[in-house]
């Protein structure tokens, strides 16, 4: 009998405390994922993908009645493994001329992230010197009775 009382003590004990470190754990995960910027350039398809776009049309028209996405991708995977390096020649150049697109956009956002706060700090500190200046005018000069106020 004395290690039964003590036994279910602990597992009480042992089942609460897991309870609030488990609950306790899951909110920094969900505050710790930043927001995405609805302005960021999407990734580029891979080739695979490319070819995926052209199939399923393909698929569909020959397959009216078939609804299932799985039976569209198996067969569009098997009809890629099965393809030779030169038939899938077009798919690999129109992903490479995807990719080098959203290089280039990935230049021109990441400029764009860069400037932007700078942009907007000069905004700021103009509208501080404009505000000085309307202060100044309309004490004749002296801008020490508006600091009293």
């Amino acid at each position: 009998m004395k290690g039964g009382k003590s036994k279910s003590d602990t597992k009480s004990t042992k089942l609460s405390v897991n309870k609030k470190g488990a609950a306790t754990t899951k909110a920094p995960k969900k505050s710790g994922k930043a927001a995405k910027d609805p302005n960021k350039p999407k990734r580029p398809a891979s080739a695979f993908f490319v070819f995926m776009e052209e199939f399923r049309e393909q698929y569909k028209k020959e397959h009216p009645k078939n609804k299932s996405v799985a039976a569209v991708g198996k067969a569009g995977g098997d009809k890629w493994k099965s393809m030779s390096e030169a038939e899938k020649g077009p798919y690999v150049a129109k992903a490479e001329k995807r990719k080098v697109e959203y290089e280039k956009n990935m230049k021109a956002y990441n400029k764009r992230q860069a400037e932007g706060p700078k942009a907007d700090e000069e905004e700021e500190s103009e509208k501080s010197v404009s505000e000085v200046n309307d202060d100044e005018d309309d004490e004749d000069g002296s801008g020490e009775e508006d600091d009293d106020e």
